[in-house]
């Protein structure tokens, strides 16, 4: 079996993380316990722009890499997502149009997969993952009164980014909704 490389351990790194990053945002652990799924999920989310990086500069591209990165990401941003919903920080929603755009993408994906097209990320859904992940940071630091504007700024931003990112990835591939008739 072929040793698995770096970029994938940093992906398997954030899926394994994610379950600590749930409990420390739900469970009653204490005042820390917020800041402890912080420095969670900003590690985590450094690990998905460091993957993506030493995979490009490395030529360590694989099918596992392909796969698992976005799907790492998704579960980790969504995981956020539903954390936050639970604690009363975000619309749920919000949350409901953000998830719905991931599995219309990743299921577009996969029908454009079945048939030999690869659908690679644009600017549009770089954009949506960095502010969501933005987003996601500032609300679960919870900095109070005075970032309430930030924090709606951010959500608003994130769901217009999500909604434009799905609307360009249908628009920019709409040949392969053609290949299903």
């Amino acid at each position: 079996m072929k040793q698995m490389n770096t970029p994938n351990k940093l992906t398997l790194l954030r899926v394994i993380m994610i379950p600590f990053f749930v409990v420390f945002m739900l469970a009653d652990l204490g005042s820390w316990s917020k800041w402890a799924a912080l420095i969670v999920f900003v590690v985590a989310s450094m690990t998905d722009w460091l993957d993506g990086y030493l995979a490009r500069r490395d030529h360590l591209v694989t099918d596992f890499g392909k796969f698992m990165d976005p799907l790492a990401d998704k579960l980790l941003v969504c995981s956020a997502l539903i954390c936050l919903t639970d604690m009363d920080r975000i619309p749920s929603w919000v949350v409901i149009i953000i998830i719905g755009r991931e599995f219309i993408i990743s299921g577009f994906r996969l029908i454009a997969s079945d048939n030999g097209v690869v659908i690679a990320a644009n600017y549009w859904g770089k954009a949506k993952t960095v502010c969501q992940m933005i987003m996601t940071i500032v609300l679960i630091a919870d900095l109070g009164s005075g970032v309430y504007l930030l924090e709606q700024v951010l959500i608003y931003a994130s769901l217009l980014l999500t909604v434009i990112s799905l609307v360009t990835y249908l628009w920019q591939n709409r040949k392969v909704l053609s290949m299903q008739e």
